[in-house]
């Protein structure tokens, strides 16, 4: 037990649809015992202990108890598992609503906030009580009773229908059918995957896995058209629908607070803090982006209209959605020579594990142990322990959910599990996270081989996994990765650069057959092609935080319309009719409403990191390592952000390195 610490994991995997129904109705009981007791206590009572630490020791034990019960919908192979896991969610999110509106605790933060002083209480606590009481002003909870029961009604609705959601998006499987010849280009390894029909045919899913190598290699256009089509109209009859109304909601709950829009509402807690702002930093990179976007559009099309020739069909004149990744590829192979399906087989997904590992434990000094036999949610799932190399200290636990399976969780995400924090008598609660994914699996005859934009995945998700093990917060409030959410994006975003040093590729990569070394040809090449394509591929995302924007200020939104509009004039690429990309975008329903733009507005933070920090002093080096999990990680939310990197920068950050970055002069 002492070498796997699976006594300081609180979390359980094997309950029963029974087990998670009941112990909702015990979870909810516990807590709301809490607030009651600390609502009912009057204002000569109120004390540290039984106000701030009955609070934050309530949000410890809530969290882990939480992630157990809703984790498995995402996860489980189970059915009967999944749906109750979801039902725990809904009504732990309805009961998260009517204890964020607790006007009698509310009211007992105030006071307690009023009569004490305030400077002589430890910085986290200090910040914990003002993050409190302004989420309760953010609730309404200073307005009148008859408002306060609207805003709670919308977020109780709001709530129920993002996560039928995301449930429909985790419950899709269509399966489209092709010949081999419908499918020509697309690599022998990928085909030999697909299961058949009895006459023969390609059950295609609409996975990862199975859809971009379709989308990236498949020479025949109705094929593709076909794919994107199904894609971009996943979920589109119930989904659209609900985003649409969580659309009205959100608008209407931010009026009755103050706010003019959602978009407002939600930037006030983040480093951007106006709509004006984002709108502003996103219009600009567009501009700026411009010229390279159409430099490669004019490409793509001389490259369809030569194929079109070859292949004897019409040429339309026009990139469509379903010519986007296809003529992406074409341009990276014939301007870099790169062949992607050739690159993959120097990164069996084994090897590429060990490598990324090594390189994690290296640079935040730190050691891995996979725990043998352990307790996990399915047979394909990995466990380690996290030793701090300097003090020997146990620092959490992570898994790795590597495959896909029928109603798993269809992207790849970090989901943090156990908060590492203070636990009520002063000893630490270690983290515990889980990476979940979606690679391919191996086969009889071949490893899982990872393309190098699975493996970049790999390398930015595992960032979040050890954002969350190493923060050292003494609240769960602050703990990891609950930093301002266009923050959290920059930590990971900062790591994906080691996929494109030669130095930490080398020691991820070789040929599962033989061994050998990714050759220096192929390794110069893949460096220089990080570039391909940015200008499409930045405007992909600048369409996408757009989108978001757009409908979130707004009081309602034709999320159709308004997608293929701004498409058009910011990829200029006209979305496929008929099709709702926006009812499978789960940002939107998961957290990231009006704060997608903040993966491009992360970048601007992590190129500087990187480049000030680790491409100056080497990036392998241990101390510049240290000071990064020290300066970065270790505080989790404990401070701004802004304060964090100007520790970890020793200056005011700067877009310089981000512009040059994306292939534009600073």
């Amino acid at each position: 037990m002492a070498d796997t610490f699976l006594d300081r994991i609180k979390l359980t995997w094997d309950l029963s649809a029974e087990d998670i129904k009941n112990r909702v109705d015990s979870l909810i009981k516990t807590v709301r015992d809490v607030y009651d007791k600390v609502g009912n206590l009057k204002e000569n009572e109120l004390t540290y202990e039984n106000t701030i630490q009955a609070m934050t020791n309530n949000d410890s034990y809530y969290s882990v108890q939480r992630n157990m019960l809703d984790f498995p919908q995402h996860v489980s192979a189970k059915k009967e598992i999944r749906e109750a896991s979801t039902e725990a969610d809904k009504k732990l999110s309805e009961f998260d609503v009517e204890m964020s509106m607790r006007q009698d605790v509310f009211d007992n933060l105030v006071a307690f906030q009023s009569k004490t002083d305030v400077s002589k209480l430890k910085p986290e606590a200090k910040r914990y009580l003002e993050k409190l009481i302004k989420l309760g002003r953010r609730n309404g909870l200073h307005l009148a009773k008859d408002i306060q029961d609207q805003i709670k009604a919308m977020k109780k609705r709001a709530s129920d229908i993002a996560i039928d959601f995301n449930k429909n998006i985790n419950d899709e499987n269509t399966v489209l059918e092709f010949t081999e010849k419908e499918l020509d280009g697309v690599p022998a390894d990928v085909i030999k995957r697909f299961e058949k029909t009895s006459d023969g045919k390609c059950k295609v899913t609409l996975q990862y896995p199975d859809y971009f190598p379709v989308m990236k290699k498949c020479r025949n256009p109705e094929t593709r058209r076909q794919m994107e089509f199904a894609f971009n109209s996943r979920c589109k009859e119930a989904n659209t629908k609900i985003m649409e109304e969580l659309v009205e909601i959100r608008h209407k709950k931010s009026q009755l607070l103050d706010f003019p829009t959602h978009a407002a509402f939600i930037l006030d807690m983040r480093m951007a803090k106006k709509a004006e702002s984002v709108a502003t930093f996103l219009k600009d990179l567009s501009q700026k982006l411009r010229p390279l976007q159409d430099k490669e559009l004019k490409r793509f099309l001389q490259y369809k209209e030569e194929e079109c020739k070859e292949l004897a069909i019409e040429f339309d004149g026009k990139i469509n959605y379903w010519d986007m990744r296809y003529y992406m590829t074409i341009a990276e192979e014939r301007e870099y020579s790169i062949d992607h399906n050739k690159l993959k087989e120097y990164f069996p997904l084994d090897h590429v594990t060990t490598g990324l590992l090594n390189i994690y434990q290296e640079l935040l000094g730190l050691k891995f142990k996979e725990v043998e036999n352990p307790p996990v949610w399915h047979e394909d799932v990995q466990m380690f322990t996290v030793i701090d190399v300097a003090t020997d200290q146990f620092m959490g636990h992570f898994f790795l959910d590597l495959f896909p399976r029928e109603g798993k969780f269809s992207h790849a995400a970090c989901f943090g599990l156990q908060p590492g924090c203070l636990e009520p008598d002063g000893s630490r609660q270690s983290a515990a996270a889980a990476m979940v994914a979606n690679f391919t699996k191996p086969t009889s005859d071949q490893p899982s081989l990872l393309t190098h934009d699975d493996v970049e995945t790999f390398f930015h998700e595992f960032g979040h996994v050890m954002h969350d093990i190493l923060g050292q917060t003494d609240f769960t409030y602050f703990s990891g990765t609950r930093v301002e959410r266009d923050f959290v994006e920059a930590p990971s975003q900062m790591l994906e650069n080691w996929v494109w040093e030669k130095e930490s590729l080398s020691r991820m990569s070789k040929h599962y057959k033989d061994g050998s070394a990714i050759p220096d040809e192929l390794m110069d090449k893949l460096v220089k092609a990080r570039n391909a394509n940015a200008g499409v591929f930045n405007q992909r995302q600048i369409l996408l935080g757009t989108f978001d924007q757009t409908i979130h200020t707004k009081d309602k939104a034709d999320t159709q319309s308004i997608y293929a509009e701004i498409s058009k004039d910011v990829l200029q690429i006209p979305a496929t009719p008929n099709t709702n990309m926006c009812a499978a975008f789960g940002h939107l329903a998961d957290g990231y409403d009006a704060q997608y733009y903040g993966y491009l507005w992360s970048e601007v933070y992590c190129m500087d990191m990187f480049h000030s920090r680790f491409k100056k002093e080497g990036i392998m080096n241990p101390k510049v390592g240290m000071d990064y999990r020290k300066y970065i990680l270790q505080p989790g939310g404990s401070m701004d952000a802004i304060d964090m990197l100007k520790k970890f920068l020793g200056r005011e950050p700067s877009q310089e390195s981000f512009l040059i970055s994306k292939g534009l002069q600073a």
